[in-house]
């Protein structure tokens, strides 16, 4: 009983009430106040080393990677960063990774495979970057080639959406063991605005939309997608971001005790069939 109750501390389960809906939910995780990955990374892990490159084209600020600790234990992590200011978005692309973003972030997944290091992602983009130059690089073909070797990747991945969580760009990160969200946060297969544009032809309409699309935390761990939701300060990351970020880091700390009791094998297959198993809630 006391273990249940200390994971109800910084866990909402499914039957948790809804404390925003879900357009309002979309406004709070585009506000220019609410906590980026370096937010948290600050405060969750220890000695990070940044890496950089795809070692094909250059670096894209957009993704941020490397290697740091969590109480002693040696991890890659992975994560989508976006600015505070109008500096720091152009910096880092408004959080949209091009396609060297994604093989840099393959590239250090490998790294990890190769080092048995567990993999931690931290996900917040409104999708992945849809400029000529991203095309001609490939940036399909870079999504695509994550999700194939992420599905057999054979080390833990844990994945969290701490905001943003748009399309194929947020999916590239998202191909893992474990896949938890905060409570705000968002994940859905294109922006609300653009479902209104194709739906009804009209993007003022992206409130309704929002409705329709069920791009809630709640939502998707009611449908299977995901594996939990995260408790915020206050309902809202940004009022305490040492409280949400300790609450992750409890997330993280557990799922990596889990899966380092499971074999290679076991890690593998699970993820492969989590994500085979998940279209029976559509047919």
């Amino acid at each position: 009983m006391k273990n249940l109750k200390e994971k109800l501390d910084f866990i909402i389960n499914k039957k948790s009430f809804k404390t925003k809906d879900a357009w309002e939910k979309v406004c709070l995780v585009r506000d220019k106040n609410r906590p980026t990955a370096l937010d948290y990374m600050k405060i969750i892990f220890n000695d990070f080393i940044e890496f950089h490159g795809d070692r094909y084209f250059g670096d894209d600020r957009c993704i941020i990677g490397g290697i740091a600790k969590i109480e002693g234990e040696v991890i890659t992590v992975i994560a989508q960063q976006k600015g505070k200011s109008i500096e720091e978005n152009i910096e880092r692309n408004f959080g949209m990774p091009q396609p060297e973003g994604y093989r840099k972030a393959l590239r250090l997944m490998k790294q990890a495979e190769k080092f048995n290091r567990p993999v931690v992602c931290f996900i917040d983009t409104p999708g992945a970057f849809c400029g000529v130059g991203a095309e001609e690089r490939g940036q399909g073909e870079a999504i695509a080639r994550n999700l194939l070797e992420m599905s057999k990747l054979k080390v833990p991945i844990i994945s969290i959406f701490i905001g943003e969580g748009g399309s194929g760009g947020a999916l590239a990160l998202a191909v893992a063991n474990k896949v938890w969200m905060l409570e705000n946060a968002i994940y859905s297969l294109l922006s609300p605005e653009g479902f209104a544009s194709i739906l009804w032809k009209d993007s003022s309409k992206a409130k309704e939309a929002a409705e329709v699309m069920k791009i809630t935390a709640e939502d998707l761990m009611n449908f299977g997608i995901i594996d939990g939701i995260i408790k915020e300060a206050k309902r809202d990351a940004s009022r305490d971001v040492e409280f949400t970020a300790k609450n992750i880091k409890k997330v993280i700390l557990e799922e990596i005790k889990k899966l380092k009791n499971k074999n290679v094998e076991q890690i593998v297959e699970y993820r492969y069939n989590k994500f085979r198993n998940m279209g029976k809630f559509y047919e």
